[in-house]
């Protein structure tokens, strides 16, 4: 089905194969709601552009006609429009997808998709805080909440986020019964993949100061996590929070929600954690992803490796 408040300007036919792919990679490839959510504005975008460009409604017979030169048009429009290419690059995922599910049923056949090149993306790695800034920011986060139940909360929240290399949306997805209060903890993260993170003594201890601070109730299905007035809490509240956090202990730009993910990652690599371990906590279907996520002082390594390497180490003289 076609994401909520979605409208494509197409033909019936190729509306229904739009919305017969859609469906199929949210049921079968279990592609998570942002992606789908995407990938139904790229396509809209793209078909959006196949009418004003051919004055026509396209159907799947125009698709299967489109020539390399009507992408790169549609890519150009895109890029006057100020779209970035990483945007780009994820319309251009879609596109593929989509003809090749098409290809796939019979349904159509044109490999013009085969010889347009992705936008190279910048390879900048993400940044993520030194420890005396995370510890800073765990230490701090309560004492500019307006009240003092919701400075427990964002303590609570942040310590998961960087105890656990939770996603924001992971950690605001899951419910009161689901709440870290034990050493494990089940996460559902992109796919709908479930992954198991151990879970640290301060987590459950900034927890349970959370739950018994709370004023609203909290009902074992509804969120662990709600705002002011008891709804669910808003990933937009927690980026302010952290955008004020930012200001009062001067941090860097970088510093996000997202941020703390990063050092999670970062820190258990400098501290000799396995690449590989660090992967399945994360929840990466990629070890290369991984690599990006995780930054490592370069002096300290070449520490590391001169102090370990055999041949760093120099011969003692015999007397």
């Amino acid at each position: 089905m076609l994401p909520a408040g979605l409208q494509l300007s197409a033909a019936a036919d190729l509306t229904d194969s739009v919305t017969a792919w859609l469906t199929w990679l949210g049921a079968e490839k279990r592609a998570s709601k942002h992606t789908l959510d995407g990938y139904g504005r790229d396509l809209a975008a793209f078909l959006l552009f196949l009418t004003e460009h051919h004055g026509a409604l396209p159907t799947l017979a125009s698709l299967a006609a489109l020539t390399p030169a009507d992408i790169r048009a549609f890519l150009a429009r895109r890029t006057e429009a100020g779209i970035s290419r990483a945007s780009l690059a994820r319309g251009l995922s879609a596109l593929r997808s989509l003809f090749a599910r098409l290809d796939q049923q019979g349904v159509l056949h044109n490999p013009v998709m085969a010889v347009i090149r992705t936008p190279r993306l910048p390879k900048a790695a993400p940044k993520a805080l030194s420890e005396a800034e995370a510890a800073d920011s765990l230490e701090h986060i309560a004492e500019i909440a307006s009240e003092p139940w919701i400075g427990d909360r964002d303590l609570a929240l942040i310590t998961l986020l960087y105890g656990c290399g939770l996603r924001l949306g992971e950690a605001l997805g899951l419910t009161r019964a689901e709440a870290p209060l034990s050493d494990v903890l089940r996460v559902r993260g992109k796919g709908n993949k479930e992954r198991i993170v151990p879970v640290l003594p301060v987590i459950t201890e900034a927890m349970r100061a959370y739950l018994a601070a709370c004023p609203h109730p909290l009902p074992p299905d509804g969120p662990l996590f709600v705002g002011a007035r008891g709804g669910p809490l808003n990933p937009g509240v927690v980026q302010r929070q952290v955008r004020r956090l930012r200001a009062a202990l001067a941090l860097p730009e970088s510093a996000t929600p997202h941020a703390l993910r990063h050092s999670f990652a970062t820190h258990l690599l400098a501290s000799g954690g396995d690449l590989r371990t660090i992967q399945e906590l994360l929840g990466h279907a990629s070890l290369s992803t991984t690599q990006r996520y995780t930054e490592v002082d370069a002096a300290r390594l070449l520490a590391v490796h001169r102090a370990a390497h055999p041949r760093s180490r120099r011969a003692v003289p015999t007397p």
